[in-house]
């Protein structure tokens, strides 16, 4: 059964949220941030009979992943799950726009930071270590599908990068007890719309969508909460896409 979970990106958004639902269900928590974990100390003081800690690290950096897990494993003793959820994005742009510092800067967190956890967590996980096994859960996004075009086709680049992580190590690591899979969040109500510079998009495009809605945090939280589940122990390089039927 799963207990100790790192879940990257934790300060908010889809991050945040999840860390909410994973409280209530008894799981023990190491919260990683970048840069800002305002919200992570309410979390923690709200919930001081709860096995929490926070963890701060730049993920594109190997040797702060490095740090990361061994605070993790010196705390925990051993870690069940792994949230790869930290991402950045930047203002939309058509591709033409988009200068070199921007590219290297997208990759480096979305995509090369995320694989450098994914990479670091299976010696603390795999049956080929020693250990009993666990999972890892990838937020990609819609856009990997849809390409987010005039908008920000970078970020949709470093999500499809995720969803081909997610199906060759689920592959990888099937016979290490290990299981790997993917979440794909389409139009979410959280401030990364802000950060785009773009705060009105949920309103403005959300008649696109079948729903007619923006999905709330906790609709993808919950997904993740159920792949944590022993119900969930016979997925693996599975995708799961809450986007509202985009």
């Amino acid at each position: 059964s799963m207990k100790n979970i790192l879940i990257t990106g934790a300060n908010g958004g889809i991050g945040y949220a999840i860390a909410e639902q994973a409280i209530q269900a008894g799981y023990n928590l190491a919260l990683h941030y970048h840069k800002n974990d305002s919200n992570i100390d309410d979390l923690i003081s709200n919930n001081q009979n709860k096995k929490i800690i926070k963890v701060k690290a730049d993920i594109s950096n190997e040797s702060d992943v490095i740090i990361m897990f061994e605070k993790i494993n010196n705390h925990f003793g051993c870690l069940d799950a792994l949230i790869n959820n930290a991402s950045t994005i930047f203002p939309k742009s058509r591709l033409e726009d988009m200068d070199i510092k921007r590219l290297e800067d997208i990759f480096k967190t979305n995509t090369i930071g995320n694989i450098l956890c994914a990479k670091h967590v299976i010696k603390h996980m795999s049956t080929k270590h020693g250990h009993n096994g666990g999972k890892i859960i990838n937020i990609s996004s819609a856009a990997s599908r849809l390409g987010a075009p005039n908008e920000y086709i970078d970020y949709a680049c470093t999500k499809g990068a995720i969803d081909t992580l997610t199906t060759g190590l689920s592959l990888e690591l099937a016979d290490e007890n290990i299981l790997v899979n993917c979440i794909r969040p389409g139009f979410i109500d959280t401030k990364i719309h802000a950060k785009s510079g773009d705060p009105d998009r949920v309103e403005r495009l959300k008649h696109n969508i079948p729903l007619k809605r923006a999905g709330k945090a906790s609709e993808v939280a919950s997904a993740a909460i159920w792949l944590l589940s022993d119900g969930a122990n016979y997925c693996t390089g599975t995708f799961i896409d809450i986007a509202g039927g985009k």
